[in-house]
C-alpha cells in the first residue's frame, strides 16, 4: 500500500495530531527506518532514554506505537508513514524486526481464527429463549411509546414556537425514558430535536419535521404484525434494536466489488466514545455502503480506511428497504474490476428521493455532486449546484470551509458528503472530472465535536 502525504494526514484523529506528526520528520529523530511487504516500522527518539517502537501493518493501514498516547494513530504513527510518502529512501528493505514480526504474525493468527470459528457450524439457536427476549423487550418498547405519544401530543397542543432553553432539560429526561425502554433510537431523537430548539431561523419548521418522523415510527409500533419483514428491520433499526453480528454474517444479503471510499468522518458522542463513518461505492454494482464503527477510550479501530481509494471487499448488507448500512465479511487479495457508472445531480436527486420513499427513518443520506461551488452568503456556507439551480446549505466548520473554497477557487468541484435533510456536510472533494478512484484534492479532517 503506497499512501500519498493527503491520505496520510487525512488518518489523523484531529489537527492537532497532524501538526505534531509534522514536527517529527526530520530524520535524526528516528534512527531506525524499515520496511517489509508487509509492514513498516520505525523507531522514534522522544523525551526518554528508549525510544518509542512505531509499526504499521499496510493490510489496513492499522498502527501500533509502544507511545502512551491514547489517541489513534498517535504523531509517531502518523509521521511514520508520511515519511514513508515523503522520503521512502530513507527506509531500509529488511525482514521485520522480532517487535514487528510478532505483532504482524499476532494478526494474522487472529484472522485466521477469527475465520476459523466463522467456517463452523454456529450452535442451533433456542426458538423459544429467542422469542421470550424479543417479547420481554416489545413489552418495555409498547410502554415507552405510549407515553412517548402522549409527549408529543402535548408538544403539539402547547405549540412549538413558546419552547425555550428551559424546556430541553425536559426534554432530556423524555430522551432518557427511551433508553431505559430499550429503544434508545428514539431517544437519541429526541436529544437531536431538542438541539434545533431556537437555533437559527425556521427553527420551528425543522422540529416540527423531525417530531414527525417520530410520530411515524410511534404509529408503526403498534402495527408492526401488518408489516413486511423489511420494514419491520428498518423500524427496529430506528428503534435502536441491536442487530446480532454473527447472525448478519450468516444470513445477510452479500455483495462482492471493488468499493471505492468516497469519504469518511468521526464524530465524538461523549468523552470517550467515537463514531467513524466510511462511506463506499461499488464499482460494479453502483451500490452505496456505510460502514459504522465505534473506538472507545481511544483505541482506535480495527481497519483504515483512505477517502479515495479503493479495496476490494465483501459486503454485508444490514436487512431492510434500500439498506445502506453493511458490515465487512471478506477482503481478498484481488477481485474483478468494472467501470464504475457515471454520477450527476439528476441521478442524485432521484437516488434520494427512492431512498427517502424506501425508508423515511434513514438519519443520513450520502450525495455526491459532479458540479459543486462552495460560497458564502452572511454567516451561511452554501453548496451551489452547477448543474440544478439548487444550493444546499452547509454544515462544516469555518477553517476546513475556507480551505475547501480555496481548492475550489471559484470553479466547480466534485463534492461528496452526507445529507440529513436540513444541511449537508462535506467529506471529500475532487477536480471537476477528476476519475472515480483519483485522490481527492480535499478531505475532512480532524473529529467532529
Amino acid at each position: 500500500m503506497t499512501l500519498s502525504t493527503e491520505a496520510v494526514l487525512a488518518l489523523a484523529p484531529d489537527d492537532a495530531s497532524a501538526k505534531a506528526a509534522k514536527g517529527l520528520l526530520a530524520p535524526a529523530k528516528w534512527p531506525t527506518l524499515g520496511y517489509s511487504d508487509d509492514a513498516v516500522w520505525g523507531e522514534c527518539q522522544g523525551s526518554g532514554s528508549k525510544p518509542y517502537q512505531t509499526q504499521v501493518d499496510l493490510s489496513g493501514p492499522v498502527f501500533r506505537c509502544s507511545c502512551p498516547s491514547r489517541k489513534f494513530p498517535c504523531k509517531h504513527g502518523l509521521a511514520l508513514m508520511l515519511l514513508r510518502a515523503q522520503s521512502g529512501a530513507s527506509f531500509t528493505a529488511a525482514a521485520p524486526p522480532p517487535w514487528v514480526a510478532e505483532w504482524i504474525a499476532s494478526r494474522r493468527d487472529k484472522a485466521e481464527k477469527k475465520e476459523a470459528r466463522a467456517a463452523e457450524p454456529a450452535a442451533a439457536p433456542d426458538p423459544a429463549a429467542a422469542a421470550k427476549r424479543d417479547a420481554q423487550r416489545w413489552k418495555r418498547i409498547d410502554a415507552g411509546v405510549q407515553e412517548l405519544a402522549r409527549w408529543l401530543d402535548d408538544q403539539a397542543q402547547r405549540g412549538l414556537a413558546a419552547l425555550g432553553s428551559e424546556q430541553q432539560q425536559a426534554w432530556g429526561a423524555m430522551a432518557a425514558r427511551m433508553v431505559d425502554a430499550q429503544a434508545p433510537g428514539l431517544g437519541q431523537r429526541i436529544t437531536q430535536a431538542a438541539e434545533l430548539i431556537g437555533a437559527g431561523e425556521g427553527w420551528p419548521a425543522r422540529l416540527l419535521d423531525r417530531l414527525g418522523r417520530l410520530q411515524l415510527i410511534v404509529d408503526a409500533v403498534p402495527r408492526r404484525e401488518s408489516l413486511s419483514a423489511a420494514t419491520l428491520a428498518d423500524l427496529r433499526i430506528a428503534l435502536g434494536w441491536p442487530q446480532d453480528r454473527e447472525g448478519l454474517l450468516a444470513d445477510g444479503e452479500r455483495v462482492s466489488d471493488h468499493w471505492l471510499v468516497l469519504g469518511q468522518c468521526t464524530d465524538e458522542r461523549d468523552a470517550k466514545l467515537v463514531e467513524r463513518h466510511v462511506w463506499l461505492q461499488g464499482r460494479a454494482s453502483g451500490r452505496r455502503a456505510l460502514l459504522l464503527d465505534y473506538s472507545h477510550g481511544g483505541r482506535g479501530f480495527e481497519t483504515g480506511w483512505v477517502s479515495g481509494s479503493e479495496r476490494a471487499a465483501v459486503l454485508c448488507f444490514y436487512p431492510g428497504h434500500a439498506s445502506q448500512r453493511a458490515l465487512v465479511a471478506e477482503l481478498p487479495a484481488d477481485a474483478p474490476v468494472s467501470t464504475a457508472p457515471a454520477t450527476d445531480a439528476l441521478d442524485e436527486w432521484h437516488r434520494m428521493a427512492q431512498q427517502i420513499a424506501a425508508n423515511p427513518w434513514q438519519p443520513l443520506l450520502p450525495m455526491v455532486w459532479a458540479e459543486a461551488i462552495p460560497a458564502r452568503h452572511g454567516d451561511q456556507w452554501w453548496l451551489r449546484l452547477d448543474a440544478a439551480p439548487q444550493a444546499l446549505p452547509m454544515q462544516l466548520a469555518t477553517q476546513e470551509a475556507w480551505q475547501l473554497l480555496a481548492h475550489s477557487g471559484g470553479a466547480p468541484l466534485r463534492v461528496f458528503g452526507e445529507w440529513d435533510g436540513e444541511q449537508f456536510a462535506p467529506l471529500t472533494a475532487w477536480a471537476s472530472g477528476a476519475a472515480v478512484g483519483s485522490a481527492p484534492v480535499w478531505t475532512l479532517s480532524g473529529v467532529r465535536s
